[in-house]
Protein backbone atom coordinates (compact mmCIF):
# COMPACT_ATOMS: atom_id res chain seq x y z
CA UNK A 1 0.00 0.00 0.00
CA UNK A 2 1.31 3.49 -0.62
CA UNK A 3 0.52 6.54 1.24
CA UNK A 4 1.49 10.09 1.30
CA UNK A 5 3.24 11.68 4.01
CA UNK A 6 2.60 14.95 4.87
CA UNK A 7 4.77 17.16 7.47
CA UNK A 8 3.27 18.03 10.93
CA UNK A 9 5.49 20.82 11.71
CA UNK A 10 3.30 24.02 11.86
CA UNK A 11 0.60 21.78 13.55
CA UNK A 12 2.55 20.20 16.37
CA UNK A 13 0.60 22.96 19.28
CA UNK A 14 -2.64 20.73 17.94
CA UNK A 15 -1.30 17.18 17.52
CA UNK A 16 1.12 16.75 19.32
CA UNK A 17 1.25 16.01 22.89
CA UNK A 18 4.13 17.50 24.98
CA UNK A 19 5.77 17.23 28.56
CA UNK A 20 8.44 18.20 30.45
CA UNK A 21 9.86 20.65 27.57
CA UNK A 22 9.81 17.75 25.08
CA UNK A 23 8.47 18.26 21.65
CA UNK A 24 8.43 16.28 18.47
CA UNK A 25 7.40 15.98 14.94
CA UNK A 26 4.91 13.69 13.73
CA UNK A 27 4.22 12.82 9.67
CA UNK A 28 0.40 12.39 8.85
CA UNK A 29 -0.78 9.04 5.92
CA UNK A 30 -3.49 7.60 4.83
CA UNK A 31 -4.30 5.75 1.67
CA UNK A 32 -7.07 6.21 -1.61
CA UNK A 33 -8.95 3.37 -1.36
CA UNK A 34 -12.54 2.49 -2.45
CA UNK A 35 -13.83 -0.95 -2.14
CA UNK A 36 -17.43 -2.86 -2.88
CA UNK A 37 -18.87 -5.41 -0.01
CA UNK A 38 -21.91 -7.53 -0.44
CA UNK A 39 -23.16 -10.35 2.60
CA UNK A 40 -25.18 -12.70 2.37
CA UNK A 41 -26.28 -15.68 4.90
CA UNK A 42 -28.70 -16.60 7.33
CA UNK A 43 -25.40 -15.53 9.62
CA UNK A 44 -24.57 -12.01 7.95
CA UNK A 45 -27.48 -8.98 8.34
CA UNK A 46 -28.63 -8.37 5.10
CA UNK A 47 -29.73 -4.72 5.67
CA UNK A 48 -27.48 -2.53 3.25
CA UNK A 49 -27.58 1.14 2.65
CA UNK A 50 -25.01 0.66 0.19
CA UNK A 51 -22.25 -1.71 -0.58
CA UNK A 52 -19.56 1.38 -1.51
CA UNK A 53 -17.12 2.53 1.09
CA UNK A 54 -13.71 4.93 1.16
CA UNK A 55 -10.94 4.56 3.68
CA UNK A 56 -11.25 7.53 6.01
CA UNK A 57 -8.17 5.79 8.77
CA UNK A 58 -5.44 8.07 9.23
CA UNK A 59 -2.29 7.90 11.25
CA UNK A 60 0.48 10.35 12.76
CA UNK A 61 3.88 9.19 13.09
CA UNK A 62 7.07 9.94 13.89
CA UNK A 63 10.33 8.80 15.49
CA UNK A 64 13.48 10.13 17.35
CA UNK A 65 17.01 9.06 18.19
CA UNK A 66 18.25 9.31 21.94
CA UNK A 67 21.04 10.39 23.77
CA UNK A 68 22.20 7.17 24.15
CA UNK A 69 21.72 6.06 20.86
CA UNK A 70 18.50 4.06 20.82
CA UNK A 71 15.28 4.87 19.39
CA UNK A 72 11.79 6.34 20.48
CA UNK A 73 8.77 6.39 18.00
CA UNK A 74 4.86 7.19 18.74
CA UNK A 75 2.39 6.86 16.16
CA UNK A 76 -1.31 7.84 16.76
CA UNK A 77 -4.35 6.01 14.88
CA UNK A 78 -6.27 8.51 14.04
CA UNK A 79 -10.10 7.62 15.00
CA UNK A 80 -13.07 8.48 11.69
CA UNK A 81 -13.31 11.92 11.23
CA UNK A 82 -9.85 12.67 13.05
CA UNK A 83 -11.60 13.74 16.23
CA UNK A 84 -9.28 11.98 18.54
CA UNK A 85 -6.79 8.48 18.58
CA UNK A 86 -8.39 5.34 18.64
CA UNK A 87 -5.19 3.07 18.84
CA UNK A 88 -1.81 4.46 19.90
CA UNK A 89 1.86 2.92 19.91
CA UNK A 90 4.96 3.62 21.46
CA UNK A 91 8.51 1.56 20.71
CA UNK A 92 11.84 1.76 22.17
CA UNK A 93 14.41 0.21 19.87
CA UNK A 94 17.63 -0.69 21.75
CA UNK A 95 19.00 -2.07 18.77
CA UNK A 96 20.73 -5.56 19.48
CA UNK A 97 18.96 -5.90 23.26
CA UNK A 98 15.38 -5.64 21.78
CA UNK A 99 12.61 -3.67 21.37
CA UNK A 100 9.75 -2.72 23.94
CA UNK A 101 6.05 -1.51 22.60
CA UNK A 102 3.32 0.11 24.52
CA UNK A 103 -0.23 -0.21 22.57
CA UNK A 104 -3.05 1.04 24.21
CA UNK A 105 -5.70 -0.56 22.29
CA UNK A 106 -4.73 -3.32 19.52
CA UNK A 107 -1.02 -4.89 20.65
CA UNK A 108 -0.82 -7.74 18.37
CA UNK A 109 2.40 -9.22 19.07
CA UNK A 110 3.33 -12.38 20.99
CA UNK A 111 1.09 -15.41 20.10
CA UNK A 112 -1.84 -13.30 18.83
CA UNK A 113 0.60 -12.10 15.51
CA UNK A 114 0.54 -16.11 14.86
CA UNK A 115 -3.20 -16.17 14.96
CA UNK A 116 -3.43 -17.37 10.89
CA UNK A 117 -0.33 -16.99 9.18
CA UNK A 118 -1.56 -18.68 5.57
CA UNK A 119 -0.40 -16.04 2.62
CA UNK A 120 -2.62 -14.49 1.22
CA UNK A 121 -3.33 -12.35 -2.16
CA UNK A 122 -5.81 -9.91 -0.09
CA UNK A 123 -8.06 -10.64 3.27
CA UNK A 124 -8.24 -13.67 5.27
CA UNK A 125 -11.27 -16.55 4.81
CA UNK A 126 -13.24 -14.91 8.07
CA UNK A 127 -13.31 -11.52 6.66
CA UNK A 128 -16.85 -10.06 6.35
CA UNK A 129 -18.23 -13.23 8.23
CA UNK A 130 -20.80 -12.56 10.98
CA UNK A 131 -20.58 -14.52 14.27
CA UNK A 132 -17.60 -16.71 12.84
CA UNK A 133 -15.29 -17.98 15.73
CA UNK A 134 -12.13 -19.36 16.08
CA UNK A 135 -8.87 -20.29 18.34
CA UNK A 136 -6.47 -17.37 18.24
CA UNK A 137 -5.44 -15.29 21.44
CA UNK A 138 -7.29 -11.95 21.76
CA UNK A 139 -5.63 -8.79 21.42
CA UNK A 140 -5.86 -5.43 23.71
CA UNK A 141 -3.42 -2.82 25.32
CA UNK A 142 -0.27 -3.73 26.65
CA UNK A 143 3.27 -4.39 26.67
CA UNK A 144 5.21 -6.51 24.02
CA UNK A 145 9.17 -7.46 24.17
CA UNK A 146 10.69 -8.16 20.26
CA UNK A 147 14.13 -9.80 19.59
CA UNK A 148 15.53 -12.37 17.58
CA UNK A 149 17.28 -14.97 19.21
CA UNK A 150 19.37 -17.53 17.23
CA UNK A 151 17.94 -16.67 13.95
CA UNK A 152 14.58 -17.20 15.41
CA UNK A 153 12.24 -13.38 16.22
CA UNK A 154 11.04 -14.09 19.55
CA UNK A 155 7.80 -11.81 20.71
CA UNK A 156 6.74 -12.03 23.98
CA UNK A 157 3.50 -9.87 25.65
CA UNK A 158 1.92 -9.11 29.01
CA UNK A 159 -1.13 -7.31 29.58
CA UNK A 160 -3.04 -6.61 33.12
CA UNK A 161 -6.27 -6.45 31.30
CA UNK A 162 -6.30 -6.94 27.64
CA UNK A 163 -10.28 -5.56 27.40
CA UNK A 164 -8.98 -1.75 28.67
CA UNK A 165 -9.26 -0.05 25.86
CA UNK A 166 -11.24 3.16 25.82
CA UNK A 167 -9.34 6.56 24.78
CA UNK A 168 -7.26 7.90 27.77
CA UNK A 169 -4.59 10.24 27.87
CA UNK A 170 -1.29 9.98 29.74
CA UNK A 171 -2.23 10.20 33.67
CA UNK A 172 -5.76 8.13 32.89
CA UNK A 173 -7.14 4.98 33.71
CA UNK A 174 -9.65 2.77 31.99
CA UNK A 175 -12.66 2.27 34.23
CA UNK A 176 -15.16 1.36 31.82
CA UNK A 177 -14.64 -2.43 32.18
CA UNK A 178 -14.57 -5.39 34.49
CA UNK A 179 -11.35 -5.98 35.73
CA UNK A 180 -9.38 -9.28 35.05
CA UNK A 181 -6.31 -11.91 35.17
CA UNK A 182 -3.25 -10.62 33.59
CA UNK A 183 -2.97 -12.21 30.26
CA UNK A 184 0.65 -12.96 28.93
CA UNK A 185 1.80 -15.21 25.51
CA UNK A 186 5.15 -15.94 23.47
CA UNK A 187 5.08 -16.10 20.21
CA UNK A 188 8.54 -17.86 18.24
CA UNK A 189 9.09 -17.46 14.37
CA UNK A 190 12.12 -19.59 12.84
CA UNK A 191 13.51 -19.90 9.21
CA UNK A 192 14.97 -23.12 8.62
CA UNK A 193 18.16 -21.47 6.74
CA UNK A 194 17.71 -21.23 3.45
CA UNK A 195 15.19 -23.95 3.07
CA UNK A 196 11.92 -22.21 2.41
CA UNK A 197 10.61 -23.30 5.21
CA UNK A 198 9.61 -21.44 8.66
CA UNK A 199 8.15 -23.11 11.35
CA UNK A 200 5.91 -21.35 14.36
CA UNK A 201 4.44 -21.76 17.53
CA UNK A 202 3.48 -20.44 20.82
CA UNK A 203 1.52 -20.52 23.73
CA UNK A 204 -0.76 -17.64 25.87
CA UNK A 205 -2.91 -17.24 29.05
CA UNK A 206 -6.04 -14.93 28.28
CA UNK A 207 -7.51 -13.56 31.98
CA UNK A 208 -10.99 -13.67 32.30
CA UNK A 209 -13.48 -11.18 34.15
CA UNK A 210 -14.57 -14.59 35.93
CA UNK A 211 -11.08 -14.62 37.27
CA UNK A 212 -10.97 -18.02 35.20
CA UNK A 213 -8.51 -18.34 32.12
CA UNK A 214 -7.96 -19.03 28.47
CA UNK A 215 -5.35 -21.25 27.83
CA UNK A 216 -4.24 -21.02 23.85
CA UNK A 217 -1.24 -22.85 21.66
CA UNK A 218 -0.48 -22.24 18.18
CA UNK A 219 1.87 -24.89 15.98
CA UNK A 220 2.04 -24.34 12.21
CA UNK A 221 4.94 -24.22 9.53
CA UNK A 222 4.69 -22.37 6.44
CA UNK A 223 6.66 -23.43 2.94
CA UNK A 224 7.47 -21.05 0.13
CA UNK A 225 9.23 -22.67 -3.25
CA UNK A 226 9.73 -20.33 -6.52
CA UNK A 227 5.87 -18.33 -6.78
CA UNK A 228 4.24 -21.08 -4.26
CA UNK A 229 3.85 -20.42 -0.69
CA UNK A 230 1.92 -23.02 1.50
CA UNK A 231 0.63 -23.24 5.16
CA UNK A 232 -0.82 -25.18 7.92
CA UNK A 233 -1.69 -24.84 11.23
CA UNK A 234 -3.51 -25.92 14.81
CA UNK A 235 -4.50 -23.34 17.39
CA UNK A 236 -6.36 -24.60 20.66
CA UNK A 237 -8.00 -22.60 23.22
CA UNK A 238 -9.25 -24.13 26.19
CA UNK A 239 -11.38 -22.70 28.70
CA UNK A 240 -10.20 -23.33 32.52
CA UNK A 241 -13.89 -23.06 33.68
CA UNK A 242 -15.35 -26.64 33.55
CA UNK A 243 -18.90 -24.71 32.00
CA UNK A 244 -16.92 -22.71 29.18
CA UNK A 245 -15.89 -24.58 25.70
CA UNK A 246 -13.01 -25.24 24.26
CA UNK A 247 -12.03 -24.73 20.73
CA UNK A 248 -9.81 -25.89 17.68
CA UNK A 249 -9.33 -24.46 15.02
CA UNK A 250 -7.12 -26.38 11.78
CA UNK A 251 -6.19 -23.42 9.28
CA UNK A 252 -4.42 -23.86 5.68
CA UNK A 253 -3.59 -21.81 3.03
CA UNK A 254 -1.92 -21.37 -0.44
CA UNK A 255 -0.54 -18.90 -2.51
CA UNK A 256 0.73 -18.46 -6.02
CA UNK A 257 2.55 -15.24 -7.70
CA UNK A 258 1.39 -16.07 -11.55
CA UNK A 259 3.41 -12.51 -12.29
CA UNK A 260 4.68 -9.70 -10.31
CA UNK A 261 1.59 -8.06 -10.90
CA UNK A 262 -0.97 -10.85 -10.38
CA UNK A 263 -1.39 -13.23 -7.00
CA UNK A 264 -3.64 -15.46 -6.12
CA UNK A 265 -4.60 -17.48 -3.07
CA UNK A 266 -6.96 -20.14 -1.26
CA UNK A 267 -7.75 -20.54 2.22
CA UNK A 268 -9.62 -22.85 4.69
CA UNK A 269 -10.35 -22.44 8.28
CA UNK A 270 -12.17 -25.55 10.13
CA UNK A 271 -13.37 -25.06 14.07
CA UNK A 272 -14.66 -27.95 16.17
CA UNK A 273 -16.03 -26.67 19.91
CA UNK A 274 -16.75 -28.95 22.90
CA UNK A 275 -19.76 -27.32 23.10
CA UNK A 276 -21.45 -28.72 19.86
CA UNK A 277 -20.96 -31.67 17.55
CA UNK A 278 -21.21 -29.38 14.48
CA UNK A 279 -17.83 -28.17 13.02
CA UNK A 280 -17.80 -24.67 11.75
CA UNK A 281 -16.25 -24.80 7.92
CA UNK A 282 -15.11 -21.69 6.04
CA UNK A 283 -13.03 -21.52 2.28
CA UNK A 284 -12.03 -18.45 0.80
CA UNK A 285 -10.29 -17.25 -2.51
CA UNK A 286 -8.46 -13.68 -3.44
CA UNK A 287 -6.78 -12.19 -5.86
CA UNK A 288 -4.87 -8.93 -6.36
CA UNK A 289 -3.62 -7.55 -9.43
CA UNK A 290 -1.36 -4.12 -9.92
CA UNK A 291 -1.88 -1.60 -12.87
CA UNK A 292 0.15 1.24 -13.45
CA UNK A 293 -0.10 2.61 -9.82
CA UNK A 294 -3.91 1.11 -9.07
CA UNK A 295 -4.33 -2.42 -7.38
CA UNK A 296 -7.30 -4.31 -7.93
CA UNK A 297 -8.34 -6.73 -4.89
CA UNK A 298 -11.27 -8.97 -4.60
CA UNK A 299 -12.04 -11.38 -2.18
CA UNK A 300 -14.68 -14.31 -2.00
CA UNK A 301 -15.24 -15.98 1.31
CA UNK A 302 -18.03 -18.86 2.31
CA UNK A 303 -18.73 -19.90 6.23
CA UNK A 304 -21.28 -22.90 6.93
CA UNK A 305 -22.28 -23.34 10.50
CA UNK A 306 -21.28 -19.74 11.76
CA UNK A 307 -20.32 -19.75 15.22
CA UNK A 308 -21.27 -23.80 15.39
CA UNK A 309 -24.32 -23.55 14.97
CA UNK A 310 -26.19 -26.12 12.26
CA UNK A 311 -27.54 -24.30 8.80
CA UNK A 312 -26.31 -21.18 9.90
CA UNK A 313 -24.00 -20.31 6.77
CA UNK A 314 -22.20 -16.55 5.50
CA UNK A 315 -20.80 -15.22 2.55
CA UNK A 316 -19.01 -11.92 1.98
CA UNK A 317 -17.63 -10.45 -1.40
CA UNK A 318 -15.38 -7.64 -1.44
CA UNK A 319 -13.74 -5.54 -4.34
CA UNK A 320 -11.06 -3.11 -3.49
CA UNK A 321 -9.45 -0.20 -5.81
CA UNK A 322 -6.31 1.50 -4.14
CA UNK A 323 -4.45 3.94 -5.73
CA UNK A 324 -0.85 4.93 -5.17
CA UNK A 325 -0.19 8.71 -4.89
Amino acid sequence: MNIRKIGLTALAGSLIATSAGFAGELTLSGAAKLSYKTLGGTANSNSEASRFAMDQEMSASGSAELDNGMTISLSHGLATGGSGSDTSSLTLDMGDMGSITYNDTDLGNGLRALKDMSPTAYEDVLDGITGAVYASMPSGQGFAYNNSVGGAAVSIVYSDNLAATTNRSDGGQDRTVVGANSSSSIGVTYPVADTGLTVFGGVGTAGQADGKQHDHEVMGLKYAYGPVTASYQVNDADDSDTSGADLESTIYGLSFMVNDNLSISYGSHTTDTSASSTDQESTGMSIAYSMGGMTLSAVQNDTDNAANTANSGAESTEILLSFAF
